[in-house]
């Protein structure tokens, strides 16, 4: 059985990374974008320092959730690779861990268009 407090945990977590960016959004002049990249950056730079793993198992889903965790999948799969099959395993790692993700992105904002209508 899970504790309740993991719930608690990945709520505060998670609710943390997107007031962050929300805050980012209303104190600077950044486009959502902008901010999407930073929060990525950020996450893959909390992985190259060991730091994201932890934050995982500590909050779950809470530090699993937000966009953060994409950079932390780039740099985590980059690295993995990289020890097994040298320098290029950094780019085939990179798709190898975040192929699925971005594939059904890609599928379901085509079939989106055929769905709903554009405006302008």
């Amino acid at each position: 059985m899970i504790p309740w407090t993991t719930f608690i945990w990945a709520f505060l977590v998670g609710g943390a990374i997107c007031a962050i960016g929300q805050i980012i959004m209303d104190v600077s002049k950044w486009t959502p974008g902008h901010v999407m990249v930073v929060l990525v950056v950020a996450g893959a730079i909390l992985d190259g320092l060991g730091w994201y793993d932890p934050l995982i198992r500590f909050a779950g889903a809470g530090a699993l959730v937000p966009i953060t965790s994409f950079g932390n999948a780039l740099v985590h799969g980059a690295m993995l690779e990289a020890h097994q099959h040298g320098w290029i395993g950094l780019i085939t790692g990179i798709f190898e861990v975040t192929s699925a993700g971005i594939s059904a992105a890609i599928i379901f904002a085509f079939l989106a268009t055929l769905v709903a209508k554009p405006r302008g």
